[in-house]
């Protein structure tokens, strides 16, 4: 008879996509059984609530495994998913990353002795787990995580109370996983966290993120891609900046976190940007990198958005010269202060965040028609798929090698991808 192994559900982040290989990997070493282990989202109530539905159809698909919930919607509201009649055990976002506790999943499967709920206060956790598993992603691409957890208290999100306190890996755990990468053949390293510009703040010397990336760059010349995630550009540093200028295998891709594009809504969110410094930046970036692309976040229909605010977050999508958008209907988070707030009516969100998309659709048709008779170095993560450094999809017609960086002259454009013939 084959050896059960765990089955595992990811929602939400590229971080928790991160802390799922490192679970696998712990219950594997632990030697975990038969369970199901779904790893869940908080950002949103839709987010919730499509973990709840999960739970209910990985329950009838195996009736006889254990079900374990972890993840932020878990760390949140643990008592909520214990009370589920479907659910056998409630795993905190700290406890999931520890080795004793798979451990002791693993003896209590056999003995059948088990404390349905392990969440302890995710705010007393002072260091982050980033050193348990070297990368995932495709052969090609690893992700790295670097940071966990947000200082900071927007007021539409729940996360802070899911991830704890910001908390950073020294850079010197960070380099040397990113050499043992390289040395396996990956050809591009993207750096991961929840709040990836605070990195280094709880560290000694407080290093900045700059700092960080101007190190791996030197200390790792093999390295042919480096990749940042998503960064809050109020916090970008000189150092940043400068390798942003100066570093070629730094990619010319950026993911801001911006969520609206009008003052009093920003202020409302209790961001610490306003409008004209996410102009500034972008302005900035782009001339010091001008083959740089940005993708963005933003919120459509928050509390108390008007229409005119709204345009004002729209006219960013021009101001700012964004591609590549992610849009999030707003939607109440149980918990946060913008829940109490004056809401906007649902049908006037859909409208709004229907618009953005379709100005951010209009934005990736821009690009990609620009790209027509260019070459680009396309790092190839699958035979006939690959990434500009830009991180635009391209097709190609005839295999390359996988995990292989190609040059190639874009020849057309169809839906959201290059084409090479």
């Amino acid at each position: 008879m084959d050896k059960q192994v765990p089955v595992f559900t990811t929602h939400g982040c590229r971080l928790n996509a991160y802390e799922t290989e490192a679970m696998r990997t712990l219950a594997d070493s632990a030697g975990l059984g038969d369970a199901v282990i779904i790893n869940t989202c908080a950002v949103t109530s839709e987010a919730v609530r499509k973990a709840r539905q999960d739970i209910r159809r990985l329950r009838r698909e195996n009736p006889k495994a254990r079900l374990i919930v972890t993840g932020c919607a878990a760390q949140t509201d643990p008592d909520s998913f214990a009370a589920m009649a479907e659910v056998d055990q409630v795993v905190g976002n700290h406890e999931k990353m520890q080795p004793e506790t798979w451990r002791s999943l693993a003896v209590n499967d056999l003995i059948g002795d088990t404390e349905k709920v392990q969440v302890d206060d995710i705010m007393s956790v002072t260091e982050t787990a980033g050193h348990l598993i070297d990368g995932f992603g495709t052969r090609s691409r690893a992700y790295v995580q670097v940071q966990n957890g947000c200082d900071h208290r927007c007021t539409f999100c729940i996360i802070p109370f899911g991830r704890g306190n910001s908390r950073s890996v020294p850079a010197g755990v960070v380099v040397e996983q990113i050499k043992r990468l390289v040395n396996r053949g990956f050809k591009e390293i993207v750096l991961t966290g929840v709040d990836l510009t605070s990195w280094g703040a709880d560290l000694p010397a407080t290093p900045r993120l700059g700092d960080l990336v101007r190190r791996i760059l030197k200390l790792v010349p093999d390295l042919p891609r480096l990749r940042i995630s998503s960064i809050d550009s109020i916090e970008a540093d000189p150092a940043l900046m400068e390798a942003i200028a100066t570093e070629k295998r730094l990619m010319p891709h950026l993911h801001l976190s911006l969520q609206a594009g009008d003052d009093m809504i920003l202020k409302r969110m209790k961001r610490r940007h306003q409008r004209d410094h996410a102009i500034a930046f972008c302005e900035e970036a782009l001339r010091l990198r001008p083959d740089m692309t940005f993708g963005a976040d933003i919120i459509a229909g928050f509390p108390t958005e008007t229409e005119e605010m709204f345009q004002n977050s729209l006219k960013l999508v021009e101001d700012c010269s964004l591609t590549w958008l992610h849009v999030f209907p707003y939607s109440p988070r149980p918990g946060t202060p913008a829940a109490r707030m004056p809401q906007v009516n649902g049908k006037a969100i859909k409208d709004r965040a229907a618009r953005l998309r379709a100005a951010g659709s209009q934005r990736v048709q821009s690009h990609l028609d620009a790209q027509i008779g260019r070459e680009h170095l396309v790092l190839m993560e699958s035979q006939q798929m690959g990434r500009t450094e830009q991180f635009a999809e391209v097709r190609f017609d005839d295999p390359r090698v996988e995990g292989q960086i190609v040059p190639a002259r874009i020849t057309g454009a169809s839906g959201q991808s290059l084409m090479v013939a």
